[in-house]
């Protein structure tokens, strides 16, 4: 038989063509191909670049878009390019005066786009004018956030309402400044947010207990609200707004910030805001940070039997190992907890509670000062999801392994992913190499502020955890030898985090840089 090679030219051609036609797939097989492989807006301009086919097929699947300095001179351009954008995001701007983004508002209002979220964060103020003439054009939007914000007002909340109030998610979280304001002048103002389900109004000084409840009072639908650092906010003040959410599936709230301030007296629980707490029937995720709860509210939650799957109690005080007993042994659904500083947890406390917890997915019991590596072995065996552990500033290390191996009989933990252990003086390298050969699919390893040398650990750490694409290593006592080792093992690093490591050279970075080639971020 003859080669192909050998073949007329003509043959040879139509050959081609049958190979060719063969080949062919329609355009909604490629948009399915190229969405399931697809993981951010980046494989989009890659593919956009192998054939015509292809670039008309990735504008096509291109749905958000990040404005910066350098693409607005071909804003009008790009418009017309991603004919079915859904999504535009500002916040990177750094040109962006409120002249400059009421037209850049007016523009995009130009345009035959079909908008459902809009970002314009970490601007100077709201651009009033711009949202007035984008409402009245671009009517699908349901999303918009405003985070980050020089300054905004309460008649700013007011427009956004008049504007959208179709939104279904709106954040205003964290205004630097704070408006000076007379109540009676706002209590005139509407809010008409029918279809809002998700808001994060944290930072804002001035949400004093009834502009809350006129926020809610029309939001018959909202399903989470994120309010944190309200210092205008009394506990009383959330309880009657509470009343008007009875669809409530998310709370978070604290009218203060850091550790729970005692003789701060907005910062106690009242029996009213218990009394709506409980009455939220649908409610799964609380965080409750740095306020002063008692026993009281989660024994109420615990005879309620909220469906809670997240529970934050992060720098709360007041209340006790009985009160969370109560609510563990009740709620067995807890996924994520947070009992960061509470002083009180001792080893056998975190042994009887994690009984309750089999389907924990995550932890933070940072600052549990009595917590040893018993209580971290403890967690290990009771809970099998168990895939983000946070026990920083403990005791681990404090207490010889010798007592605690039988808690495991070294059976390898391949669901642990996230491992912080930072600021655990008493960390050795033995702890490290136990650890390593436990969780051989760690993603994230955080050691920072451990004094200890851990040359030997880290070495069997990138030996045996392959997967390992955040690593921290700050204010230890890391050196250039144990950079080499973590360029060698660990290519496949995204973050490394050096920060205070007096022991490292520049020769030392330059080997990881060399050789961990998809590095996006060391600090």
């Amino acid at each position: 038989m003859a080669s192909l090679s050998s073949l007329p030219n003509r043959r040879r051609r139509k050959t081609s063509i049958v190979v060719a036609a063969d080949l062919y797939l329609p355009v909604e097989c490629w948009e399915y191909i190229i969405n399931f492989l697809k993981d951010d807006n980046r494989c989009l301009k890659s593919l956009s670049l192998i054939s015509k086919q292809f670039h008309t097929i990735t504008n096509n699947l291109r749905f958000s878009l990040t404005i910066c300095d350098q693409t607005l001179p071909f804003l009008h351009l790009l418009y017309r390019r991603f004919i079915n954008l859904t999504s535009l995001n500002f916040s990177h701007l750094t040109n962006s005066s409120v002249t400059n983004l009421n037209r850049l508002l007016r523009q995009i209002s130009c345009f035959p786009l079909k908008l459902t979220s809009l970002n314009l964060s970490n601007k100077l103020r709201i651009p009033a004018n711009g949202l007035r003439h984008f409402s009245k054009k671009i009517t699908t939007l349901t999303s918009l956030t405003c985070s980050n914000m020089g300054f905004i007002s309460i008649t700013d909340i007011f427009l956004i309402s008049q504007c959208f109030p179709l939104l279904e998610v709106l954040d205003l979280s964290d205004p630097h400044h704070r408006e000076e304001y007379v109540e009676t002048e706002t209590e005139h103002l509407s809010f008409t947010f029918f279809k809002l389900r998700k808001v994060n109004l944290s930072g804002h000084y001035h949400i004093y207990d009834k502009l809350l409840f006129r926020l809610f009072k029309n939001c018959q639908l909202l399903e989470q609200v994120i309010m944190l650092s309200c210092y205008d906010t009394t506990f009383d003040g959330v309880a009657s707004a509470l009343r008007e959410t009875p669809t409530l599936t998310s709370l978070s709230f604290s009218n203060t910030f850091g550790q729970a301030n005692e003789e701060r007296e907005e910062s106690y629980i009242t029996s009213q805001f218990i009394a709506s707490l409980v009455s939220l029937k649908y409610l799964t995720c609380l965080d409750l940070l740095s306020s002063n709860i008692s026993d009281e509210l989660l024994s109420s939650i615990a005879i309620e039997g909220l469906p809670l799957t997240r529970l934050c109690l992060q720098n709360c005080k007041g209340y006790s190992y009985s009160g969370i007993f109560d609510l563990l042994s009740k709620c067995r659904h807890i996924q994520h907890l947070d009992l960061q500083r509470a002083l009180f947890l001792t080893d056998k406390h975190v042994v009887e509670m994690s009984l309750f917890l089999g389907d924990l997915v995550s932890i933070n019991l940072t600052h549990c000062l009595m917590l040893t590596v018993s209580a971290f072995f403890a967690l290990i065996k009771s809970c099998p999801s168990l895939s983000d552990i946070k026990m920083e500033n403990t005791s681990i290390g404090k207490k010889s392994l010798e007592g605690s191996k039988s808690w495991l009989n070294f059976t390898v933990r391949p669901q642990l992913k996230y491992l912080c252990l930072a600021w655990n003086p008493w960390l050795t390298d033995e702890n490290i190499k136990l650890f390593a050969s436990i969780f051989p699919n760690l993603q994230l390893l955080d050691l920072s502020g451990c004094y200890d040398r851990f040359e030997e650990g880290i070495v069997q750490v990138l030996r045996l955890c392959c997967n390992i694409r955040n690593l921290n290593l700050s204010y230890t006592n890391v050196d250039d030898e144990t950079l080499y080792v973590i360029s060698k093992s660990c290519r496949g690093l995204l973050q490394l985090s050096l920060k205070g490591c007096t022991d490292v050279t520049k020769k030392g970075m330059e080997h990881v840089v060399e050789n961990c080639r998809q590095l996006k971020l060391i600090k």
